[in-house]
């Protein structure tokens, strides 16, 4: 986690986010659908599940942008994450963290529309770009249900961190039905 401006975190969430597609885009519906033994979703939930996610953070970081930028507040396009973020963040490596219930697949999505979504949050996430680079994204803060209050940036670099981790599940997921 060592961003030193928002075009580092944009770069690093984007390479995540290819990352993360890729693990599922030739997967069949049969292998997308699968519930193995031992894990909770399928891979189409957890895609489900970071869709809904990413539209909750975006909204998070587009309010709080508007409360940096109503204030008067600037940035000049450096990223600053705070200690207490870090050590939230790092504790939950490798934890298995319960997702609140909005934020839970309901499985009746389609996958092309959940992938639809995420491209359309990501167009969002670049239109957003600009103010993130120049409005202070550091001193307003919103609760997170595991991390206690984050900014605007620390919500932004969770975003990517939050599909790394689902990614990892997908992983999980694919070599339990490939075990069955």
């Amino acid at each position: 986690m060592d961003y030193k401006t928002v075009d580092d975190v944009y770069a690093a969430n984007t390479a995540i986010r290819e990352k993360f597609k890729q693990a599922f885009a030739s997967l069949s519906d049969e292998q997308l659908n699968a519930h193995p033994a031992g894990e909770a979703w399928s891979v189409a939930e957890i895609v489900e599940h970071v869709a809904i996610v990413n539209g909750g953070t975006l909204r998070i970081c587009t309010k709080l942008l508007g409360k940096g930028e109503a204030d008067g507040k600037t940035n000049d396009g450096s990223v600053f994450i705070s200690p207490e973020f870090v050590e939230a963040a790092s504790s939950a490596i490798g934890q298995k963290l319960e997702a609140p219930e909005t934020v839970r697949p309901i499985n009746s999505v389609p996958i092309a529309d959940s992938l639809a979504k995420l491209d359309e949050l990501q167009s969002h996430y670049r239109a957003l770009k600009t103010k993130f680079e120049t409005v202070d994204g550091i001193e307003a803060k919103f609760p997170h249900p595991y991390f206690g209050d984050m900014s605007a940036q620390e919500w932004l670099l969770l975003s990517g961190a939050h599909e790394v981790r689902h990614l990892k599940q997908i992983r999980r997921v694919l070599e339990a039905i490939e075990a069955s």
